[in-house]
């Protein structure tokens, strides 16, 4: 039976609790990874007074940056990517279409949008309108239209 400790927070881990916060974890898992690695301490008194300020900091940069977030989502929820690309006769795509092609696509727009916020379903591979959630943070999407036309053929290509 393994015993747990509580460890004061340094850093924000996605899985554990944000910097400042104290949380109870497996004795391994503190005395392997998270005190090594400089991202846990023990909760002293004075370890939670030199963390205070910086927790403080960070509350107030998570609050502005999900306020950043909470207006990007507003401002693409609904907004349309049209993306050109190769197809054969029937609507069937050589290759698809990528998430960073239609997150692409929307900056050229103008819209906050990164990579790794567009959540494809499954590979756009045909020609036409698929429908396509950005998700910004938990509990903060927004959708968006995707529509895939054919790429115009160069026809000045000269014949010698």
């Amino acid at each position: 039976m393994s015993k747990e400790i509580k460890v004061l927070l340094c850093q924000d881990v996605k899985t554990l609790g944000w910097l400042g916060d104290i949380i109870t974890v497996k004795e391994g898992y503190a005395r392997n990874y998270l005190l090594p690695q400089r991202l846990a301490l023990v909760p002293t008194e004075g370890n939670l007074k030199s963390l205070a300020k910086e927790k403080q900091k960070r509350a107030e940069q998570r609050i502005q940056e999900k306020s950043r977030l909470e207006k990007a989502a507003t401002a693409v929820e609904g907004a349309e990517a049209v993306i050109a690309a190769k197809a054969n006769e029937t609507g069937v795509l050589f290759g698809s279409v990528t998430a960073e092609q239609v997150a692409a696509n929307l900056r050229e727009q103008g819209f906050e949008v990164a990579d790794e916020v567009v959540r494809l379903g499954e590979h756009i591979k045909e020609l036409g309108k698929s429908e396509v959630t950005l998700k910004f943070a938990d509990g903060l999407t927004a959708t968006v239209s995707v529509v895939v036309v054919a790429q115009q053929e160069d026809s000045n290509e000269s014949a010698d």
